[in-house]
C-alpha cells in the first residue's frame, strides 16, 4: 500500500530554487532514508510532506490524500530537526500536554507515555523542566512526542543527532520492530551512512534532487561499490553531468 507519494515536487522561494522534480514513494512497513547533506533540500521536502510548506509544482499525497490536510495530521508523527517543546513545562507534562492533543482515553494515554518513556531512556528526568535538559535529552523527548499518537506515518528529521551511540542503536532497533511487527511506514532523514544502511529504501539528494533512489543493496550493486558514500558520489557525479549537458 502506498503510503506517501512525492510527485515531481519542486519549490522555489523568489528566485531562489530549491527543489528541482523530486519524486519518490514510500510503502507501508517501510523505511525510507532521505540520505545528503546539510543544504542539500531534505528538511524541506519534510516540511511539505507535513503541508506546512506548498510545492511550486508537483505534489505530496499522504494515505491516498493530497497535502495539505488537517486531518492527515493525526495520522503522522512528525519530529522536527528544531525541537518544539515547551522549556517551561516538565518532561512528563510536555508528554501528557502532547497525548491529550489526541483522542486518547486516561488509560491509553498512560500506556503510551510509559512505552515512549522506556524507549527514550528519560525515566530519571521526567520531573525536571526542559530547560535543563542537554541537547540530546530534548531529541530524546522529541521523538518521544512524534511517537505518542501511535501513527501509522513517522516523519523523522535528524532523530539521533546528539545521541549517544548507545541509545542511536537501541532506537534503530525500534524504528525496525515498528516497520516489521505494527507495519509503520517511517521517513528519516540523515547524513550518517550507517544508518542509511537500516533504510528498505534511500531517497539520495545533492542540491535539491533526488540523484538515485533503491534500496542499499541494490544501489551498491547499480553502482559497483562497496559502500554507500562511493554511491553518493558516482551518483552525484553522473547526475551532475547530465545536468550539464541537458
Amino acid at each position: 500500500m502506498n503510503i506517501l507519494h512525492v510527485n515531481d515536487v519542486s519549490k522555489s522561494y523568489g528566485k531562489q530554487q530549491i527543489l528541482w522534480n523530486v519524486h519518490f514513494s514510500a510503502q507501508q512497513g517501510q523505511i525510507v532514508g532521505l540520505i545528503g547533506p546539510s543544504g542539500s533540500g531534505k528538511t524541506t521536502i519534510i516540511k511539505l510532506i507535513m503541508g506546512m510548506d506548498l510545492p511550486s509544482s508537483g505534489n505530496v499525497e499522504v494515505l491516498n490524500q493530497q497535502v495539505p490536510n488537517l486531518i492527515l495530521l493525526k495520522q503522522i508523527g512528525y519530529m522536527a530537526q528544531s525541537d518544539a517543546l515547551y522549556q517551561d513545562l516538565t518532561g512528563i507534562e510536555n508528554l501528557r500536554f502532547f497525548a491529550s492533543m489526541f483522542l486518547m482515553n486516561k488509560k491509553e494515554q498512560q500506556q503510551r507515555i510509559a512505552y515512549v518513556v522506556n524507549l527514550v531512556q528519560l525515566e530519571n528526568v521526567l520531573n525536571k523542566r526542559v530547560a535543563t535538559y542537554s541537547g540530546g535529552m530534548k531529541r530524546r523527548l522529541s521523538l518521544a512526542v512524534a511517537l505518542i499518537q501511535n501513527p501509522p506515518l513517522l516523519i523523522l528529521d535528524e532523530p539521533t543527532v546528539g545521541i549517544d551511540p548507545e541509545l542511536r542503536k537501541s532506537i534503530w532497533q525500534e524504528l525496525t520492530r515498528l516497520k516489521n511487527e505494527e507495519n509503520k511506514t517511517i521517513i528519516v532523514t540523515t547524513h550518517v551512512m550507517d544508518e542509511a544502511e537500516k533504510c528498505d529504501v534511500l531517497a539520495m539528494i545533492r542540491e535539491g534532487r533526488v540523484i538515485t533512489t533503491g534500496s542499499p543493496q541494490k544501489l551498491k550493486d547499480d553502482y559497483h561499490v562497496t559502500n554507500l558514500e562511493e554511491v553518493f558520489l558516482e551518483a552525484g557525479g553522473v547526475a551532475h553531468a547530465h545536468q550539464s549537458t541537458s
